[in-house]
């Protein structure tokens, strides 16, 4: 089955969720109809643990964390997804940024 779109979920800390919309909106996420820079956002706790040769942007290695994080969804044409991922990389302050992609139907 193929995917014209995918959803693209990702976690950031809200100090850095500016930049991440930004950097998704103009790798070419967030595009419905005649609107762009279309996305939803909901606050909440992230929790990890950096293991020994990490180097986190927040925390200690070794030690359990909770912060708080801006979880920021959007659509992405499929055919987009490669670049839009790499702009998200190179605003993200995480050394290994959480974000997940999810097909989407295309709906009649």
């Amino acid at each position: 089955m193929e995917f014209s779109f995918v959803r693209i979920f990702v976690f950031v800390p809200p100090s850095h969720a500016d930049a991440v919309r930004d950097a998704l909106a103009k790798a070419g996420a967030g595009k419905i109809g005649n609107y762009d820079s279309c996305s939803f956002s909901v606050g909440g706790i992230g929790r990890f643990r950096p293991l020994e040769g990490a180097d986190p942007f927040v925390g200690t290695v070794g030690e359990l964390e909770e912060v708080p994080e801006e979880r920021i969804e959007t659509v992405c044409p499929t055919e987009k997804l490669e670049e839009v991922l790499a702009a998200v990389r190179a605003v993200h302050p995480y050394e290994e940024p959480a974000i997940d992609v999810y097909p989407l139907l295309n709906l009649p």
